[in-house]
C-alpha cells in the first residue's frame, strides 16, 4: 500500500467521522419539525441524491443488474429489507433522540456499538468468547446498570441505536453488496413509505410553493447529509487497515458527547461520568483483544463501519 493512498484514505475516513460527529447541529437546525417526517424526507432525498450519483458515475447498467439478482434471490431481497427497515428505525431514534435533547445518550449508543457487534458475532457466527471480550462486556453492562440505577433513568436511547445498529451491520453482511447500490437500494425499498407518510400522517412542513425556503432547503439537503460521509467512508476505509479504521471510529461520538454537554447544556453528572469511563475502559480491552485476535468477527465489525449511519 502506498503511503500517499493510506494518507488519503486516513483523511477521507476521518473527514467522514468528523461529519457524522457533528451531524447533531444539522437536526437541532430543524428541530420544530417531528422526527418522523425529517426521517421520511432523509429517506426521499437520500434516493434521489444515489440515484443522481449512479447515473453520474455511469453505473446504471451494474445497479439495474444488481436489482434483478436482488429481486431473483429471495434471501438477498429479505436481507436487504429488512437493513432498510432498521437503519429507518435506527435513524429515526437518532433524529428524535438529538432533537430532544438526548445527545449524550446517542453518543453512548455509537460508543456501545462495537461491543454490540462481538456479541451479534458470537450469536450468530458461533464465535468464543476470549477473556478480554467478556470482561469488556461485564464492564459495559456494569455501566449501563450503573447509569440505570444511578441516574433513574434506563438508558433506552443508547441501546435501540447500539443494537439496531448492530443488526443492521449483520443483515448487510447476508447481501454482500457495494456502498453505492446499497444505499440506493434500501432507501429505494422505505421510499414508496415514506412518499406515503409525508402528506396523511404529518402537517408537510415542506413548503411546495416555497421551494428555497431554509426548512425546505434544509429536509432536502438531509438527502445529502446522509450520503456524503458514507461515500466519503467508503473511499477512504478501502485504503488503509482495519485497526486505523477501528481508532478512527470513536471520533464521532466523542464529538457527539462534546456537544451535548458543551454547546446543548445537557447534564452529564458523576453517574454519566462512572458510566462513560467504564464504556471507554471497555473499549480499550476490546481493541487490545481485536489486534491479538483476528477471526469472523473482525470481518462483521468491518462490515459494520462500511455502513455507517
Amino acid at each position: 500500500m502506498e503511503q500517499s493512498d493510506e494518507k488519503i484514505g486516513i483523511i477521507y475516513t476521518a473527514s467522514s467521522y468528523l461529519l457524522w460527529g457533528f451531524l447533531p447541529i444539522y437536526w437541532k437546525l430543524i428541530q420544530e419539525v417531528p422526527a418522523g417526517e425529517i426521517l421520511a424526507h432523509r429517506i426521499i432525498w437520500s434516493f434521489l441524491f444515489m440515484v443522481a450519483v449512479v447515473l453520474l458515475s455511469r453505473k446504471w447498467r451494474a445497479f439495474m443488474h444488481e436489482c434483478k439478482v436482488i429481486i431473483k434471490d429471495k434471501r438477498k431481497l429479505i436481507g436487504i429489507s429488512l437493513a432498510s427497515i432498521t437503519i429507518s428505525l435506527n435513524w429515526l431514534t437518532y433524529i428524535w433522540a438529538v432533537n430532544s435533547g438526548h445527545v449524550i445518550q446517542a453518543s453512548l449508543g455509537y460508543y456501545i456499538n462495537p461491543l454490540v457487534s462481538i456479541l451479534l458475532g458470537i450469536i450468530v457466527l458461533n464465535e468464543s468468547l476470549t477473556r478480554r471480550q467478556l470482561l469488556s462486556f461485564i464492564l459495559a453492562g456494569a455501566a449501563v446498570i450503573y447509569l440505570t440505577f444511578s441516574y433513574g433513568v434506563f438508558p433506552w436511547v443508547a441501546l435501540s441505536l447500539a443494537f439496531s445498529f448492530g443488526l443492521y451491520g449483520l443483515l448487510k453482511k447476508m447481501v454482500d453488496i457495494s456502498v453505492m447500490f446499497g444505499l440506493a437500494i434500501e432507501t429505494m425499498i422505505v421510499t414508496p413509505l415514506a412518499l406515503i407518510y409525508v402528506p396523511v400522517f404529518t402537517d408537510n412542513t415542506f413548503v411546495h410553493n416555497d421551494m428555497l425556503s431554509g426548512t425546505n432547503l434544509l429536509l432536502i439537503g438531509a438527502g445529502i447529509a446522509t450520503a456524503i460521509p458514507l461515500l466519503l467512508f467508503a473511499s477512504g476505509a478501502k485504503k488503509i487497515p482495519l485497526s486505523m479504521v477501528g481508532f478512527l471510529q470513536y471520533i464521532a461520538p466523542t464529538i457527539m458527547l462534546i456537544l451535548g454537554v458543551f454547546l446543548y447544556h445537557e447534564t452529564f453528572s458523576l453517574s454519566h461520568l462512572v458510566s462513560f469511563s467504564l464504556i471507554w475502559v471497555a473499549l480499550i480491552i476490546y481493541m487490545g483483544s481485536s489486534y491479538r485476535r483476528p477471526s469472523k468477527r473482525k470481518r462483521l465489525i468491518q462490515d459494520v463501519q462500511m455502513n455507517q449511519k
